[in-house]
């Protein structure tokens, strides 16, 4: 309801300030929906805010996305706010970044006759006009740097009437040290110029259609992205092109500056400073660029005139939120895509199982790319059985042949990539006489030792504690460290190859903001002999030198509470594998796992996305997982075990009679403890629904969990969670 004396000023979108229950401080709030009457009692409106405005757009998704993902409409709206912009009013927002420039304001013949009549005495002075009369548009700092002065010196000669000095907006520039050279589009293959002329033809006829660009790693899919995206450009559009993490991104941007140049481009990722982030977005709001890149949530990027999105790594679980809200990005840009009616595309050299089954169902056009695009050949995978080399006593971290395959690589100064699924030194602390391991005291978890200052880390809720040598149950001092993580890793290598230099590139070592770009640059352009990291160094990267990967523990992600446990697993290897021999020289994978007749081991050595997908999706079908319905975990956490207990019963209760007396097909199991039952001093208890969700389900869900009458349990509703933990 609107008040009356707001008639005809407040509008949909508005953004609004409201007392909120019994505080005396202000609440924001965004105007969704305009009433002549209400039911209840309600508050005046105090004021509209200027500057932020809803469109029309945006709150279409956002109700969209809080019956979906079963949470707040305020909660969605948000994501679509410039960044920064979201804190309460009293708090400090992000505001435009200004800086002071000097300008001439006398004529240049005036100037130059009064420094030839010595009229300006000060050589100080001199300088500053001499430098201004060849160089416009300098800021005051720059200006004192290059000419050797101070302030003083140019406040002097603005009294005189010499110059103004006028404060301005500037651009944070996220780009600013970037040494990019100019590259034009390259020829496309068969393969290649068949993709394009598909999805070029949905852009020239503005039609909706989603397409799979699959293509083995190296095939050449970023150069159908950019060629695609010229086209768009020709038509006054934008695109947006996600990627899936912040590893991926400065090449990816590298390559679309060189090809497109700076101004056309904003991206949008964590790495970037709130200010940054807030410039980009005012970038793309005002029209000043028309190529967005980033990661999931440049989905809500205020762009203008799309044309084409484009989802790179689609496999990538990271396009799956894991907090609140659940959203899931591909969902979404398919949902934006059909709205604006252009093409939404796909790529991967290991597609999600659930994309490719909608191929085979020709609900999304599959375009194959089966040859690397500069014509080298795919490396050769071998695996090392490490139950093997126990027998042989070798009980090194690497196996024989991967040793000797370093000390090749190092002899014919090539590149070496060792690939470690898990961070820190060791992966846990345990006592040898009475079996009791080091957990976290906020979760259910085993904690990690950093050999960097002795300390024991949860990597759930970041709690350290100092390393533990006497067993807290026992008072033994018999502590091992069992597991390897990329930290110790990196100390045997420097061990066992001296000679070579070594560089590491993990969660703990890209801490630093663009820490994860200088990384990679490194040990491209220094020609680094080892890169040795955890997922990072996965997806999407061409390395020239590198000719040997090794996958130090290949079963890692194939024990994991998870159904996409096989999927993770081949995925992982497989991407990781494609790092190796991209350019003339032939490449070597070498994967050591304990499991060498895992069937999904055994197709990512054959790197044989076909065969794994026929098998697995069968075993899909029989027990009922993605693609052939959904999953719906239900998640209650509170720090009351027994009342989180009560309440996941009473719960599933509700649900299992809404289920029978509807007569639903809908498959519920009884609520359980989490695989890991407590994270930060929380209970976690959850529900499981299998079934395709529809309007019925959502009805189901959002009735069942009304009037609970539990306000200190917390309840997570996520469909198809990236993690079932």
């Amino acid at each position: 309801m609107y008040q009356t004396q707001l008639h005809g000023i407040i509008s949909v979108g508005d953004r609004v300030l409201v007392p909120f229950g019994n505080k005396k401080s202000l609440e924001e709030g965004f105007v969704i929906e305009l009433k002549e009457k209400s039911n209840y009692k309600v508050k005046d409106i105090i004021s509209i805010q200027e500057g932020i405005k809803l469109t029309k757009e945006n709150i279409e998704l956002a109700k969209l996305m809080a019956r979906r993902y079963f949470c707040n409409i305020s909660d969605c709206i948000k994501l679509m706010l410039p960044p920064g912009t979201s804190t309460k009013l009293m708090e400090n927002r992000v505001k435009e970044k200004s800086a002071n420039f000097v300008y001439l304001i006398k004529d240049i013949e005036d100037i130059q006759e009064d420094i030839d009549n010595n009229v300006i005495k000060s050589e100080k002075q001199k300088r500053v006009l001499n430098f201004l009369m060849q160089n416009d548009d300098i800021q005051t700092v720059d200006l004192e740097i290059l000419t050797d002065t101070t302030s003083v010196i140019l406040k002097t000669l603005e009294k005189k009437g010499y110059i103004e000095i006028i404060s301005k907006q500037v651009v944070r520039n996220p780009f600013i040290n970037k040494k990019i050279h100019k590259s034009d589009n390259l020829i496309l293959n068969e393969e290649q110029q068949l993709a394009f002329d598909n999805i070029n033809k949905s852009i020239n006829e503005n039609y909706f259609k989603e397409f799979l660009i699959y293509g083995v790693t190296g095939s050449g899919k970023t150069e159908i992205y950019l060629q695609l995206i010229e086209q768009v450009l020709k038509k006054n559009k934008s695109a947006i092109v996600l990627v899936p993490e912040i590893s991926l991104t400065p090449q990816m941007v590298d390559r679309f500056i060189s090809r497109f140049g700076e101004k056309e481009i904003a991206i949008l990722h964590s790495k970037l400073s709130i200010g940054e982030r807030y410039d980009q977005w005012n970038k793309i709001k005002k029209n000043e660029c028309r190529i967005i890149i980033g990661a999931r949530s440049a989905i809500f990027a205020p762009v203008n005139e799309l044309g084409l999105i484009i989802i790179d790594e689609e496999h990538d679980s990271s396009y799956k939120s894991e907090t609140n809200p659940r959203y899931n990005a591909k969902e979404l840009a398919k949902y934006i895509a059909k709205k604006n009616n252009i093409p939404l595309v796909l790529g991967s050299a290991t597609p999600d199982m659930v994309t490719y089954f909608q191929t085979q169902n020709k609900n999304i056009e599959l375009l194959q790319l089966t040859k690397r695009a500069n014509k080298s050949t795919l490396p050769k995978v071998e695996i090392v059985d490490l139950k093997q080399e126990l027998a042989n006593g070798n009980r090194s971290i690497l196996s024989v042949k991967l040793y000797n395959a370093i000390e090749e690589n190092l002899k014919n100064r090539k590149q070496t990539i060792l690939f470690l699924n898990r961070r820190g030194y060791s992966t846990f602390v345990m006592c040898r006489d009475c079996g009791y391991t080091i957990k976290c005291k906020n979760c259910n978890i085993t904690m990690t030792y950093h050999s960097k200052g002795n300390k024991l880390k949860c990597h759930y809720c970041g709690y350290e504690q100092k390393n533990v040598t006497v067993c807290p149950e026992c008072k033994s001092n018999n502590i091992k460290y069992f597991g390897t993580g990329t930290q110790k890793l990196e100390q045997e290598i420097n061990k066992l190859f001296p000679q070579a230099s070594t560089i590491r590139m993990d969660v703990d070592t890209v801490t630093k903001k663009n820490s994860h770009e200088q990384i990679l640059q490194d040990f491209k352009n220094k020609n680094i002999d080892i890169l040795i990291g955890t997922q990072m160094v996965v997806k999407g990267h061409h390395f020239p030198n590198v000719t040997l990967v090794g996958v130090i523990a290949a079963d890692s992600s194939i024990f994991s509470d998870d159904y996409r446990a096989n999927e993770r697993t081949f995925q992982i290897l497989t991407q990781v594998a494609g790092r190796a021999g991209r350019e003339k020289d032939s490449g070597k994978v070498i994967i050591q796992t304990y499991n060498p007749d895992n069937f999904a081991i055994e197709c990512s050595q054959k790197q044989n996305y076909d065969i794994f997908y026929n098998t697995e999706i069968e075993l899909r079908k029989q027990l009922k997982y993605p693609p052939f319905c959904d999953i719906i975990s239900i998640v209650l956490t509170g720090e009351d075990e027994e009342k989180i207990k009560t309440t996941s019963n009473k719960l599933y209760k509700r649900i299992a009679s809404f289920i029978k007396n509807n007569n639903l097909n809908i498959l519920i199991y009884k609520p359980l403890p989490c695989p890991i039952d407590k994270i930060k001093n929380k209970y976690r208890w959850r529900i499981i629904l299998k079934c395709k969700l529809n309007n019925k389900v959502i009805n189901l869900i959002s009735t069942s969990l009304e009037n609970l009458d539990d306000k200190k349990t917390r309840i997570i509703v996520d469909t198809n969670p990236a993690n079932l933990v």
